[in-house]
């Protein structure tokens, strides 16, 4: 009778493994669709601005149109999430970015541009609720190295989206964002009939959603008085301001300093995404639990450090090889560690709420990003974007540093 009921437990066991494996599985799928869809824009978005505008601080409006809707957008779909549960909230984000791709391939003025990135923005919200999802499937003590999984199917769809756009803007600049909407199209539908809930409704929150849930600012004051986290939030916001002034830049930087164009770009955004896989694919996995992980993120952070600093001071197109690897490397350790230590240090039924506004956060660092690049690249030159995003890992390692040594 014991051999029967220990037999049955197993079996109980291995079946919730392959139901939640299962989950994982289609969750990251469908991060990976969208994320392609993001992709194939990356190495022709400053060339189609340039059709209107030629300063490089169009290029970081456009860029921040997305980010701004975003940061008003992600505290209210992490709310919403917590109480009626992921799957609608994800498949409702990508269906959305869909229609703003087409529309962006569509716009043939510069304020419809804007709106479509605005719309983008608003729809674009799946990553965090996403991250919720992994959070709502895996143990506290693996979430570091499930989220590291995050970062390497963004690396996945990086390798494929910008090669893949960087091709198609040989027929047209409009052509990768008919391909993005397409694919964010079969990601919806996709999930659709294959993506299971992740949050039981006896774990979801029952207090109702309120007008103060859609208030960005009150959510992100929220989330930075509780002393567990704040140090944390506060560095995902200075690490992430660097970050986001290269992703913004790096095709106006390589286009004046090398006289690069929208494939030789396109090739580099392939060789970070590889890196991203390696990084978050296997190093992170293979990481083991005992490392302290403050420890190994300020060790991250410092290295980020020394790659934006490389870039800077490159010479040569072939220079950004070696120091975009030390960031990769860099980035790839500290940003799953960041997002693990804020996921473990909160409960069950403000998983979504919680890492919502850290996203909106992040958010806010791709409308200050862009906008800080623009700026110091036009008075400072065309290294300031990177030399000072050193300086900025730097200060993330330090605040890091502060945060409390549990978890």
């Amino acid at each position: 009778m014991e051999r029967c009921r220990n037999t049955l437990a197993t079996q109980a066991r291995t079946g919730i493994l392959i139901q939640v494996s299962r989950a994982l599985i289609l969750v990251y799928a469908t991060i990976f669709l969208d994320v392609l869809g993001l992709g194939v824009l990356i190495p022709v978005l400053p060339y189609y601005a340039q059709q209107y505008r030629t300063d490089a601080m169009t290029v970081g409006f456009l860029s921040a149109a997305f980010s701004i809707a975003q940061f008003m957008a992600s505290p209210f779909l992490g709310a919403l999430s917590d109480r009626i549960g992921r799957r609608p909230v994800i498949l409702c984000n990508i269906l959305g970015s869909s229609f703003a791709y087409f529309l962006f391939g569509w716009a043939n003025t510069l304020w419809l541009l804007m709106l479509a990135r605005v719309l983008e923005g608003v729809t674009g919200g799946s990553i965090s609720t996403a991250q919720a999802y992994i959070a709502d499937v895996t143990p506290p003590e693996d979430r570091m190295k499930r989220f590291g999984l995050i970062g390497a199917v963004f690396g996945l769809g990086f390798v494929i989206g910008p090669a893949f756009g960087g091709f198609l803007s040989t027929y047209s600049l409009a052509a990768p964002a008919y391909a993005a909407g397409t694919l964010c199209l079969l990601a919806a539908i996709f999930g659709y009939f294959m993506l299971p809930e992740s949050l039981p409704v006896e774990k979801r929150s029952t207090v109702k959603l309120q007008l103060s849930d859609a208030n960005p600012f009150l959510k992100i004051a929220q989330a930075l008085s509780r002393d567990s986290i704040r140090p944390i939030l506060i560095a995902i916001f200075v690490v992430n301001v660097a970050f986001s002034a290269l992703q913004s830049n790096f095709a106006v930087f390589t286009l004046k300093r090398f006289q690069m164009g929208p494939q030789d770009n396109a090739w580099i955004f392939v060789y970070i995404g590889c890196l991203s896989i390696f990084m978050q694919g296997v190093v992170v996995r293979k990481m083991p639990k005992t490392l302290n992980p403050v420890t190994t993120c300020i060790t991250g952070l410092t290295a980020m450090s020394i790659g934006f600093l490389g870039i800077s001071l490159s010479q040569a197109s072939w220079h950004l090889y070696p120091a975009i690897a030390i960031m990769a490397f860099g980035n790839g350790i500290a940003a799953p560690m960041l997002t693990g230590l804020i996921s473990r240090r909160v409960g069950e039924r403000e998983q979504g709420t919680v890492l919502g506004s850290s996203q909106a956060i992040l958010s806010s660092t791709r409308i200050v990003g862009p906008l800080f690049a623009g700026f110091v690249f036009d008075a400072l030159g065309s290294g300031a974007p990177y030399w000072t995003g050193a300086i900025l890992a730097l200060a993330g390692a330090a605040i890091v540093a502060r945060t409390p040594q549990q978890g």
